[in-house]
């Protein structure tokens, strides 16, 4: 699982114009020591920007944050605490952890990367890269995120696209220098910009279409495995994008529906014991006012 954070200067992220492209491993992945979790992945970047800061003396506005699949959830997690944040591009972004495997329709306490909930909290530009034919993380975790943004860009759907053949497009690095390009301009130029794009994408809808997707999305999924089955998009996570995480989620998300079940069913057992001693109760009072009478 990787990240990069580019400082910038010039027109275009190109090895001349780029100060310093910081690329790295999460703990416990590639080169780095350690073991994987969502707040090791927290302090990672933590180290990596304090490193740009105090070793090269990069500022925020000089700063790209770039995350792609589950490293979206370290890149969000800090750039929702960077305020003049130059910019963020997310490539094959994740809703949440839980939402991978799972159709959620809350956040829950244990989730992992609840990217859902803090990309409204992003002031700087945010462009967003997916693949229709995603098999590992559905298209529609890009789009929903897209439309929480708080300063959107044109996002990329790749027709086609899978979760890690983005960079094969043409129209991938096209986009990439039109957004770098962009992000150059005055924060006027860039409302001006925006507000076209909002008028682009904005098309008139219900209010449930933007679930529409996910909706969908879900109903094409097989029906739910036994606790014991590790879901096919762990399994296609865990070579290198945070699989491991997400499995410890899975299983304790799994734990907890069999607990809630198991409680639900108890509930109903009582609930039956107490109807027929009701009922009980009222066949003997129902004799007392027989004899009595």
């Amino acid at each position: 699982m990787e990240a990069c954070i580019g400082v910038k200067n010039g027109s275009f992220f190109s090895y001349s114009e780029v100060i310093i492209c910081c690329r790295y491993d999460y703990s416990g992945y590639g080169q780095s020591s350690g073991k994987p979790s969502e707040q090791n992945t927290y302090s990672d970047i933590e180290a990596v920007y304090k490193c740009l800061e105090e070793s090269y003396g990069a500022k925020q506005e000089d700063v790209i944050l770039y995350g792609q699949s589950v490293g979206s959830g370290p890149t969000l997690e800090i750039a929702a605490r960077l305020p003049q944040l130059r910019a963020v591009v997310l490539h094959s972004p994740i809703l949440s952890g839980l939402r991978v495997m799972y159709p959620v329709k809350r956040s829950y306490w244990f989730d992992i990367f609840k990217n859902i909930d803090k990309i409204p909290l992003v002031n700087c530009p945010v462009l967003i890269v997916h693949g229709t034919s995603d098999e590992v993380v559905d298209c529609s975790h890009g789009k929903q995120l897209w439309e929480l943004c708080k300063e959107k860009y044109e996002p990329l759907w790749l027709k086609g696209g899978n979760h890690c053949d983005l960079e094969l497009f043409p129209e991938y690095i096209r986009h990439l220098k039109k957004f770098i390009t962009t992000i150059e301009k005055s924060p006027s130029q860039r409302y001006s910009f925006r507000r076209s794009t909002d008028q682009q994408f904005e098309q008139p809808r219900k209010s449930t279409d933007i679930f529409e997707v996910s909706r969908k999305s879900t109903d094409r999924r097989e029906k739910p495995r036994k606790s014991t089955d590790k879901p096919e998009k762990v399994k296609n996570l865990s070579s290198s994008n945070g699989g491991d995480m997400l499995e410890k989620l899975r299983m304790t998300f799994d734990h907890k529906e069999r607990s809630r079940r198991s409680v639900d069913c108890h509930e109903k057992s009582r609930k039956s014991i107490d109807h027929q001693l009701e009922k009980g109760r009222k066949s003997v009072d129902r004799l007392d006012r027989i004899r009595t009478g």
